[in-house]
């Protein structure tokens, strides 16, 4: 009895656990690659596309015997599977000669007389009146889970040292459904929220009900918070451009995509007892942001039923082998299809090379208890600014048992566990110490971090030879109050240095700050056009190791701000402060000298200024991390306005000058469809009054080899000074759209850059008058421009511009043409 019972539970523990696995290639008769071949359980729907290389992998969770592999133009082939895995597989596909002499939709597919581009167009035709877009308002319920996995484990992998004492982690290796590679979790993130939307008055607003971390990231961790904000933008398909890592994507689904997309229609049947059509599609071109795979549509409302993208693996993109989404729709009634399901994979990795080690990131988003047309006033969305609710991330396992929207896997169940046994291993924790100060600049002891220490070291010619050591209070990313200095000393000039600046914040929901600082430095100024008074901040045109020209030309300052700032709805930020300033030359080869009386013969060589500044910052869409004082920046994709008004306040603390000053800087980022991102930088200013060079708007040169934005990369320091001004900065990423149609540079993956940087400027004759330290006021009354084109992604990492003077090429020790380079890590 025990026998048979025993062979019982091994049959269907067999059954339940039985999975079909198989990969492969599919090669034509001269063992070419055939690209966009379909490859499918026979007697099923499962079934996947092979990529621009003929490589396939397919899974499923029933047992099949038979693999079918077609391509139209060539003679389907059925392959007999030898067991439920079956890898490597090397399939050879042969011409039909009676489809030859038909006219087929296989290649290049035809614009004209195509069924799947009339039913694309009828897509077109409906999509404002499919999903949430036929609602004047709605609210849902929102599910969201992310994990990120080490992929491609094998046993070198296991096997290295770095893994001793901590194999126990192994035993959570699962295999992926998609890629076939092995993974291993590292990081998991739930979400449950509620969100509401106005169509109408285009606001949204979602309301974060509980949280839960584990892995690599905790509630506190506003490191792994910006990345995954950054890294999963919300998107559209309907849209005719999904924006991934800063780039545009052209969607299946655009209008455009008939230019960029080969489609066919494949299949129709019953789905959720919906008629409906499959259209298969693929890239015309390799190298562009493009997707493959295929979608069910409604052969009424055409609203997509299913939908699946897998990006291109020539895709100019760095640092992403794989990107892969699927989604799926309900039928709420007859006409209205809404999203219920988003799941999106992205394989990171350092080379694009199959086997080499990555990890994946998954997002998987759930959405149900829909409802429609209730109006909320304006108040409700933006309210709440700065809203942070404990309570959301201490719910208890029970809580998350009842209120996920589908149950975890035992493997993702797994996770908790196995993660919150790794932190107490001692080298696991000094590991991922390690990994938190290349990240965050800081080194944490205790409450306190020590850094950023990667401005630990600088040069310019006043000081030498520069070291900076700083710090600051950190009981996590949310403190309601933080002090934060530095002390640095220079060896040529052989004097300390020091800035110190402290915030509160008062009230929370609007954010407001009170902040008091003081700094005496030396510093380069004039190298941004409009005013700041950052207590810590320091140019990169003070500390540069490399230059052009001689660095001499700069001021000691001594700075005391005291600032109050408020943010009353978000992203509209206001702010005053008093601030009192001390500025002298640092350099006897340099003088701020003016003229103290009428009659020209006294002059002053110091200059003493309190002043008083009101600002308006707003950022509309700006996505920021954190709710504490200091909060993290998520990316730089939002449009910015910025107005300053400054007054003089001559007598003040002995102040010496009575002035206006008022400035306005916009900063507007576009991308424009496939054919990359423009950034546009408008900026003006004047200043009403007579004011000494070193209260003066100083056009901002670049003196370094590196390229520094809103900087003039042919203008040496003090080459222009202005007391009125206009700046305009436009510079145009192709983000390789014109490399990839160039056979020879195309599998370089290298970016085009193109701008061009103007400026007029003009200086009163009472300022000219006042001066006295021997610099030739010189303004840009004709307008200088200069123009800049440059290659990007050299290297993944590298950039290179070149620029050329357009105008005043008489000035002294004019530059006609320079060369600047850049790095970073992009996508």
């Amino acid at each position: 009895m025990k026998k048979i019972l025993a062979l019982f539970l091994l049959f269907f523990q067999t059954f339940v656990l039985a999975q079909t696995k198989v990969s492969g290639v599919v090669l034509d008769d001269k063992n070419k690659p055939i690209s966009y071949s379909t490859v499918a359980f026979k007697n099923s729907a499962e079934g996947v596309m092979t990529d621009e290389n003929g490589k396939f992998y397919l899974e499923s969770k029933k047992n099949y015997s038979i693999l079918v592999v077609s391509n139209v133009g060539y003679t389907s082939k059925e392959i007999t599977l030898n067991g439920e895995h079956n890898y490597d597989l090397k399939v050879l596909l042969s011409a039909d000669k009676e489809i030859e002499a038909v006219t087929v939709y296989s290649g290049k597919t035809s614009k004209k007389n195509n069924p799947a581009i009339d039913i694309l167009r009828k897509i077109w035709e409906r999509k404002k009146k499919n999903g949430l877009r036929q609602f004047d308002q709605y609210k849902f319920d929102k599910y969201e889970k992310i994990e990120f996995d080490i992929n491609s484990i094998d046993s070198t992998f296991m096997k290295n040292k770095i893994f001793k004492k901590m194999e126990f982690v192994f035993k959570h290796v699962d295999t992926s459904d998609i890629t076939g590679k092995n993974f291993l979790p590292i990081f998991i993130n739930e979400t449950l929220s509620e969100v509401y939307g106005d169509n109408i008055n285009k606001l949204n607003k979602e309301v974060l009900k509980a949280n839960k971390y584990s892995g690599f990231g905790n509630a506190n961790n506003d490191g792994v918070n910006a990345f995954l904000k950054d890294l999963y933008a919300e998107y559209d398909i309907y849209n005719n451009y999904l924006k991934f890592f800063d780039k545009d994507f052209v969607s299946p689904l655009s209008r455009t995509g008939i230019q960029v997309y080969n489609y066919v229609l494949a299949d129709s049947s019953f789905i959720d007892k919906k008629w409906c059509y499959k259209i298969v599609y693929y890239p015309r071109r390799k190298n562009e942001l493009t997707f493959k795979g295929d979608f069910w549509v409604n052969d009424t409302t055409y609203a997509i039923k299913t939908i699946n993208l897998e990006a291109s693996k020539s895709a100019n993109i760095n640092w992403v082998r794989d990107i892969y989404i699927e989604q799926e729709f309900d039928v709420l009634n007859d006409s209205v299809f809404l999203l219920k399901r988003d799941y999106m994979m992205t394989d990171f990795a350092l080379t694009k090379k199959e086997k080499s080690s990555g990890m994946y990131g998954k997002r998987t988003t759930l959405f149900k208890n829909h409802n429609f047309n209730e109006k909320k006033d304006d108040k409700f969305y933006r309210e709440e600014v700065n809203y942070f609710d404990k309570e959301a991330y201490t719910k208890d396992n029970a809580f998350w048992e009842e209120n996920r929207f589908e149950s975890l896997n035992s493997n993702e169940k797994g996770i908790y566990d196995m993660l919150d046994t790794l932190k107490t291993v001692p080298k696991f924790k000094r590991i991922y110490n390690l990994v938190s100060i290349l990240g965050s600049g800081y080194v944490q002891v205790g409450k306190f971090d020590i850094g950023p220490l990667f401005s630990t070291f600088g040069y310019n010619d006043v000081e030498g030879q520069r070291i900076r050591l700083g710090g600051r209070t950190y009981f996590g990313p949310n403190d309601y109050w933080r002090i934060q200095g530095y002390t640095a000393y220079g060896f040529k000039d052989e004097k300390f240095k020091y800035g110190i600046l402290g915030k509160y914040m008062f009230n929370k929901k609007n954010r407001f700050i009170i902040s008091v600082g003081n700094r005496s430095d030396v510093e380069q100024i004039g190298v941004s056009l409009t005013t700041s008074n950052d207590v810590l901040g320091r140019s990169f045109a003070s500390s540069s190791f490399f230059s052009s020209g001689t660095n001499n030309k700069l001021t000691k300052v001594n700075l005391t701000t005291i600032g109050l700032e408020i943010e009353p709805v978000k992203n509209l930020n206001f702010q005053a402060t008093f601030s009192h300033r001390k500025l002298e030359s640092a350099s006897s080869a340099f003088k701020l000298d003016y003229f103290t009386d009428d009659t020209f013969t006294s002059t002053a060589s110091k200059v003493k200024q309190s002043e008083i500044n009101f600002m308006i910052d707003y950022t509309p869409k700006r996505k920021m991390v954190g709710y504490g004082v200091d909060r993290i920046e998520v990316d730089i994709n939002y449009p910015r306005f910025f107005v300053s008004y400054s007054q003089g306040l001559k007598g003040v603390l002995n102040s010496d000058f009575s002035y206006s000053k008022l400035q306005f800087y916009y900063r507007q980022p576009l991308l424009i469809g496939g054919f990359g991102r423009l950034f546009t930088t408008l900026e003006v200013g004047k200043t009403f009054g007579t004011v000494p060079l070193g209260l003066m708007n100083v056009i901002p040169g670049n003196q370094s080899y590196f390229i520094i934005d809103n900087t003039y990369n042919l203008l040496n320091y003090y080459d222009f000074v202005a007391d009125q001004y206009t700046s305009l900065h436009l510079e145009h990423n192709f983000n390789g759209k014109l490399f990839a149609r160039v056979p020879m540079l195309r599998k370089l993956n290298w970016r085009e850059i193109v701008g061009v940087k103007a400026v007029y400027g003009s200086v009163s004759d009472q300022n000219k008058a006042l001066n006295a330290s021997g610099l030739n006021y010189i303004a840009p009354v004709d307008g200088y421009i200069e123009y800049h084109a440059g290659i990007g992604n050299i290297f993944k990492v590298a950039r290179i511009d070149c620029a050329w003077r357009g105008s005043y090429f008489d000035l002294p020790e004019a530059r006609k043409f320079t060369v600047r380079v850049g790095f970073g890590f992009y996508f």
